[in-house]
């Protein structure tokens, strides 16, 4: 497997609201004018000759692979599951400074639709963490992975959902700035989101510190 080496230091966790003459989407932690420029380049091959919805996608993702080979991103490192499968993800975040993840290794995976980037990525922790925005399996659920369009419930903005500017490299550079700011409103463990508002230095430090101390055991083991 191909892995994108991590940067050393850690990701920034301050969030912002990132906009640019082009367009207005809510991310969080990272300058959104570099990431666009990026979204640009590697989206170019969508005005090459005609291809079909997979060959586009597939080498999309082979774009952006490349890129994170070359120019590793702070916080995180990623690359195939199996060389042959570029719709299959792994990534590794590193737990971010200051916070109480802060030390883990989190595996997960990434999941491609041959449709991407017209549709989001599933992503699913294989490492144990608990955190009010990750179900019990793993099932990461935050706002930039929900289909595109309308929430029927009204609780998102289109533009806090998917848009197919987004790439692996601002979906992770999101799911960082979770892990040190949950959403306990639309959480997708009721339990973690329940511990992190009441007494977040107790019962839910204890459980956090445990999924760290197992994934430093599983990444050194």
């Amino acid at each position: 497997m191909r892995i994108a080496k991590a940067a050393a230091e850690p990701c920034v966790k301050t969030r912002r609201e990132i906009s640019s003459s082009q367009c207005s989407v809510p991310l969080c932690g990272f300058s959104f004018t570099s990431v666009f420029r990026k979204c640009l380049l590697t989206q170019s091959v969508f005005h090459s000759r005609p291809r079909t919805m997979t060959e586009q996608s597939a080498l999309l993702l082979r774009k952006q692979l490349a890129e994170l080979n070359k120019n590793p991103v702070e916080g995180f490192s990623a690359g195939l599951i199996d060389d042959d499968d570029i719709y299959k993800w792994e990534v590794v975040i590193i737990g971010p400074q200051d916070t109480l993840f802060e030390g883990g290794f989190f595996k997960a995976y990434l999941t491609f639709p041959y449709d991407y980037p017209l549709r989001p990525p599933k992503m699913k922790f294989i490492t144990e963490i608990w955190h009010p925005n990750v179900a019990k399996n793993g099932d990461v659920c935050i706002s930039i992975l929900h289909e595109p369009g309308e929430d029927k419930f009204g609780y998102e903005k289109p533009e806090e959902r998917w848009l197919p500017i987004h790439t692996v490299e601002t979906i992770m550079i999101s799911v960082i700035s979770m892990l040190a700011d949950p959403n306990s409103d639309s959480p997708a463990n009721v339990d973690a989101a329940k511990e992190w508002r009441e007494d977040p230095n107790g019962e839910f430090k204890r459980k956090v510190a445990r999924c760290v101390r197992k994934s430093q055991e599983m990444a050194f083991d």
